[in-house]
């Protein structure tokens, strides 16, 4: 997978996990809220006559609120199909559609959404519920490939497991083996012995462990296999006739590494990176440290905070955004009905409701325009001619960036201080098409 193919998914995964977000809050009056899930095998037109079928069905409903609105979503469902032109899309389609209810069961908004999958779907579904079916979504979330790990030395043995920029320990051991120095007492040949038989038995095990972590149902649940270690376990383990066949073949690289457990866990992630270069972990871990090296060298060609980034982001000068996957800050758009004039508020989630509507003048304010920002940018940063690097805070790195910068900051195409024009208050260089 080249590199702009592979933002282009994290971005759509990115959106996905939005979605089912907000879909997981919804509710609805009885049966009312429709999951419609058809897979690419599947022809529309056969999908447009089973909705007709169901709205004959649903006048027999005996409830009138709940009658009401699935026929309503039912025919909102079909014609949002027309649209298709009984074209199915490549990878299939996912609609969800029904009349959402507030805190106090008082109908809130209608909604309608189809989504085109970024990768095939292979379930049918139709589903009437007072919630949303939002299972098949998140499980193209967690098709993507995943790596198992063996970290063996002579102290003991971890087994963990990559996937994306997740990773996950799951099962580790210590192991007493005898020293190459044999203790008074023991002659030669048997101190001999009895080292080759810990060692022999010790193989055994890691083998019999790696069986079970690996293989799930007679399958295995790996993409590949890196086996690291600091001795020469690591090739006895991987030439060994103890250790599966089938695992033997899914062994994709053996690293040197210079410590054990957990801390070798993540050294190997690090040295396999030539192997693993299409997994989100190590693509953040090496975007954010090129970050944190363009700050450390000051070359002011980066720039980072919610004003900042985005100041620098309506100029045109951002080469490449990096942002927190789950920034919570809020963009509203304020207009000054006397003048026209516009502004923008970034703050926190849960305090947009504390955004005055009221101007410096006393003159009341009007908001144009208010939600997430992250989203804002996913949906408006390529206007800008600039790049988007979607990361998380499970490494050490993306935690830093998400807690020391606010969780958004970019690369600048020329230096630039973005924080002195602000102070400066020169707008004049911003370049209001984009705004």
């Amino acid at each position: 997978m080249d590199d702009s193919r592979g933002v282009a998914e994290n971005i759509e995964q990115w959106k996905i996990k939005r979605l089912i977000q907000n879909l997981d809050k919804c509710r609805g009056h009885g049966t009312s809220l429709i999951s419609l899930i058809i897979p690419p095998t599947e022809q529309l037109s056969l999908t447009g006559r089973m909705i007709n079928d169901e709205c004959g069905s649903a006048t027999s409903i005996k409830s009138r609120v709940v009658r009401q609105a699935i026929l309503s979503a039912l025919t909102s469902i079909r014609e949002r199909l027309k649209l298709y032109n009984n074209r199915m899309p490549k990878n299939g389609l996912v609609i969800y559609c029904g009349e959402i209810l507030n805190d106090k069961d008082v109908i809130e908004k209608k909604v309608t959404i189809d989504i085109e999958p970024f990768r095939p779907i292979n379930t049918k579904i139709y589903i009437c519920n007072n919630t949303f079916h939002t299972q098949p979504l998140k499980d193209l979330l967690v098709m993507e490939d995943k790596y198992g790990f063996i970290i063996i030395d002579g102290n003991g043995t971890l087994f963990g497991t990559l996937q994306g920029n997740a990773k996950e320990i799951l099962n580790q051991f210590s192991v007493d083996l005898p020293k190459k120095h044999r203790r008074g007492g023991q002659s030669a040949l048997r101190f001999s012995r009895l080292r080759k038989e810990s060692r022999h038995n010790y193989l055994r095990k890691v083998s019999e462990q790696a069986v079970v972590q690996f293989i799930t149902g007679d399958k295995i649940n790996v993409t590949g296999i890196i086996i690291a270690g600091s001795a020469e376990f690591k090739k006895e383990l991987a030439q060994s006739d103890m250790f599966d066949e089938r695992l033997q073949s899914k062994v994709i690289k053996i690293v040197d590494i210079a410590y054990g457990g957990q801390n070798g866990f993540q050294q190997a992630i690090e040295l396999s990176a030539d192997t693993l270069n299409n997994v989100k972990f190590i693509r953040e871990k090496a975007i954010i440290s090129q970050f944190f090296e363009e700050i450390a060298q000051d070359t002011k060609k980066y720039c980072y905070g919610i004003e900042d980034t985005m100041r620098a982001l309506l100029m045109g000068s951002c080469e490449k955004v990096i942002l927190y996957e789950n920034l919570s800050a809020v963009r509203t758009l304020l207009r000054h009905p006397e003048s026209g004039r516009e502004d923008i508020v970034y703050c926190n989630q849960g305090k947009e409701a504390e955004i005055s509507t009221v101007d410096e003048k006393g003159e009341k304010v009007d908001i144009v325009e208010q939600g997430p920002l992250a989203e804002w940018i996913v949906e408006n940063y390529m206007k800008f001619g600039s790049e988007l690097e979607l990361v998380s805070d499970k490494s050490q790195e993306g935690s830093q960036f998400a807690r020391g910068f606010n969780g958004i900051g970019a690369f600048l195409r020329y230096q630039q201080d973005v924080a002195q024009l602000g102070e400066n208050g020169d707008e004049e260089d911003w370049d209001e098409d984009f705004m």
